[in-house]
């Protein structure tokens, strides 16, 4: 029986037919639709990496120039309006893309490449700059799905003592966030929704921990009040890149950019947090407190930094990072996430205040560290403070909401938005610090 062909709801556009018949001529000395097409295309690249608005105008901003062009750029989640002007002529074009997502890998290949366009634009064709942005297209992901799972596996297993699990909690919640992932990168890989992507795979993490759970209560004895930990098990889905992306965007009045990516993700939240309230409904499971660890404060120093790496390290290799560049931002959150905690227990600051100065630490640090590395600073900085995203205060609101305990999940949701506010924010003023171009409207 013949297989029906899908038709894809965006066309496919041929980069190569904008290119001159002229084999010889720079793309310095091309037509203006042929420079255009060059300069659109990198932007639309560097926004399927999942960076934000001011950086993909920045980079457009920058091939605009020394191609002799002016470029004005209307920037959204998934597209990009865009008209570039010779002094003589305007080109105009939309863009779209699919769908989004987070490609560290790619969005550092990019950025290298904006910096020696200035270099290469006057000795390669428009046709060699679309042969080169197809090879930096074909970087898609890094590792495999049982990779990712383990990468998922590890942040989330992490996660759950610095949420204030122990151990058992720790390997239940390593094992669902792993499987949960891997179910999510095969979906993925066949291009299925977003919904049904994030449905499955957050349902399959809570069926995975209720099962450990309940073989490790029949053969070990375990307390059924290590339930617990099923929260942490699908923390692997909260979205903490467009999260803090949207606030930075904000904050340079990309309003389009900034408001899409924070629907985006609240969008997420909204369909992982559901899922998994379903699923508790189901299994009988409660988002009961975790059960004391009596750690020394030395003690809970030393693991929350072992965790906190192992954390965002974890996260990074789920945004495609390579090792290297995993490495460092998995230091940088260690320092930063543990400076948080400590805050928070030592000197009674507020958990959004302490999320605050975190982030500027954590942005300060990456800013210092990009100038030795190389590495693009928003690769660096938003893996190193994800883990600090709210994740189990968002679905205990939510499962209250479905309860209707209203004043306890108005409770959970001002805790949780407070630090979701002020994540972006210490970013932001650690940019301002250290950025000079980023520190002024223009």
């Amino acid at each position: 029986m013949p297989q029906t062909a899908f038709r894809p709801n965006h066309m496919h556009i041929a980069w190569h037919d904008y290119t001159s018949h002229d084999a010889t001529l720079p793309i310095s000395a091309a037509p203006l639709r042929e420079k255009a097409s060059v300069i659109g295309r990198t932007g639309l690249m560097l926004l399927s990496c999942g960076t934000g608005a001011w950086r993909v105008r920045s980079s457009m901003n920058t091939l605009a120039e020394e191609l002799g062009l002016v470029c004005a750029a209307d920037i959204g989640l998934t597209s990009i309006e865009y008209t570039c002007f010779d002094g003589e002529q305007a080109f105009s074009q939309t863009l779209t893309l699919t769908s989004t997502g987070v490609n560290t890998s790619k969005l550092n290949r990019l950025e290298q490449f904006v910096a020696e366009f200035a270099d290469i634009c006057s000795r390669m064709t428009g046709e060699q700059l679309h042969t080169h942005l197809d090879e930096i297209e074909q970087v898609h992901g890094l590792y495999s799905p049982l990779m990712l799972g383990l990468a998922a596996a590890l942040a989330c297993g992490a996660f759950t003592f610095l949420l204030g699990g122990g151990w058992v909690e720790m390997i239940l919640a390593f094992f669902g966030a792993g499987i949960g992932n891997a179910v999510r990168c095969k979906l993925s890989k066949h291009h299925l929704t977003l919904v049904l992507c994030t449905t499955v795979s957050v349902a399959a993490a809570c069926l995975v921990y209720a099962g450990c759970l309940k073989i490790a209560e029949m053969t070990c004895g375990i307390n059924v009040q290590h339930e617990a930990g099923y929260i942490c098990s699908m923390l692997f889905i909260i979205p903490g890149f467009p999260f803090i992306t949207s606030g930075i965007d904000m904050a340079k009045l990309d309003m389009r950019s900034g408001l899409e990516r924070l629907s985006y993700a609240v969008m997420i939240v909204l369909i992982a947090t559901m899922a998994a309230w379903l699923m508790a409904l189901a299994l009988h499971l409660k988002p009961v407190d975790f059960l004391p660890l009596n750690l020394s404060m030395l003690q809970y120093i030393v693991f929350r930094l072992l965790t906190s790496f192992c954390g965002v390290f974890g996260f990074s290799i789920m945004f495609n990072s390579p090792v290297p560049l995993a490495m460092s931002a998995a230091v940088i959150g260690a320092i930063s996430n543990t400076l948080r905690l400590e805050l928070v227990d030592l000197a009674s600051l507020p958990p959004a205040a302490a999320a605050f100065f975190a982030a500027m630490i954590a942005g300060l640090l990456a800013s210092a560290y990009k100038k030795h590395s190389g590495f693009p600073r928003i690769a660096i900085t938003v893996p190193s403070i994800v883990i600090m995203v709210p994740g189990l205060y968002l679905y205990r609101a939510i499962y209250n909401l479905g309860m209707m305990n209203l004043s306890i999940s108005a409770s959970w949701f001002a805790s949780a938005t407070l630090i979701i506010l002020a994540l972006p924010l210490g970013l932001i003023f650690a940019r301002i610090m250290t950025d000079k171009m980023f520190r002024y409207c223009t």
